[in-house]
């Protein structure tokens, strides 16, 4: 089922995973899927590593999925894509029956100051498969607090208006911990004649580096109620994990209270706390 049609019924629930380093087994990840299968997810998402690494174990993850019967969105971005890599690699996953797909430039790799492809920006990648295959259905991301490359925010919903006119349906944000920014954004969004669904991206708060490394790299603000956990436990990892699971627990109420469109969990293949952070919600049950 495409995605603009779940959207349509219901609030969307997903999550997303990401392929090991291809020296490492696939075993346990696919141990973490059948664990996220039980709360019935609408679909789950997979990424792959920068510059095209593990593109293949991306493909072999989404299969997984879609064989499940849940649906799968495949992650593919410019980096060093040509036109003919992009149609091959497109129709590899329709050949499987994977339908739905998130578009984005992706992160240069280092040394980069470019894709070194046929596309320069996420919005002519979207341009392009929409034109070259009509039935599929195309997401874009989206950042509440700006793209961390952006000269400005309205430089950056300008783009997103792009992405939106050249073939986006839905609206798949980056991580944001600031419930009144994720307000601000929808706001100017919406201003701007931006009227596709948007579906909230949410990291679970583990582990006190992680969450700061992936929050910062990302341009991303840490709220006052998160800051004092990251300085109240910081050298506790074990109390710490218990605070952040009980605060992202708050963040997914807040986030549903708000009336969103859909919440993607960043699972960060963590299949056991997020399962205990589903159940402490309880919106959510196992089945």
């Amino acid at each position: 089922m495409k995605i603009a049609e779940i959207l349509k019924m219901r609030m969307s629930f997903s999550f997303e995973v990401f392929p090991p380093k291809n020296e490492q087994p696939m075993e346990p990840l696919f141990e973490a899927l059948s664990k996220l299968y039980y709360f019935k997810p609408d679909f789950i998402s997979c990424t792959y590593g920068a510059g095209g690494t593990n593109k293949g174990r991306s493909l072999e993850i989404c299969k997984a999925v879609k064989q499940s019967g849940c649906e799968a969105l495949a992650h593919f971005t410019c980096i060093g894509n040509t036109r003919a890599d992009v149609k091959a690699f497109v129709a590899s996953y329709i050949a499987l029956g994977i339908e739905n797909f998130l578009l984005l430039r992706g992160d240069f790799p280092a040394g980069w100051n470019g894709t070194h492809g046929d596309f320069a920006h996420a919005g002519e990648l979207i341009a392009f498969i929409s034109s070259e295959f009509p039935d599929l259905h195309i997401g874009a991301a989206g950042y509440p607090e700006k793209h961390i490359d952006a000269p400005s925010f309205e430089a950056d919903i300008a783009h997103l208006r792009n992405k939106q006119n050249n073939g986006a349906q839905f609206i798949m944000l980056q991580l944001c911990h600031d419930i009144t920014a994720y307000h601000r954004y929808v706001e100017r969004v919406r201003r701007a004649g931006i009227h596709i669904p948007i579906i909230v991206g949410l990291m679970p708060v583990l582990a006190r580096d992680a969450i700061i490394r992936m929050t910062v790299s990302n341009g991303c603000s840490i709220p006052a109620e998160l800051a004092s956990i990251l300085g109240k436990y910081s050298d506790d990892a074990d109390s710490f994990r218990k605070a952040g699971m009980e605060y992202t627990v708050k963040q997914i109420h807040r986030y549903i209270a708000a009336g969103i469109d859909g919440l993607h969990i960043y699972t960060i293949n963590k299949w056991r706390s997020v399962s205990e952070i589903l159940k402490a919600s309880g919106i959510r049950i196992a089945q």
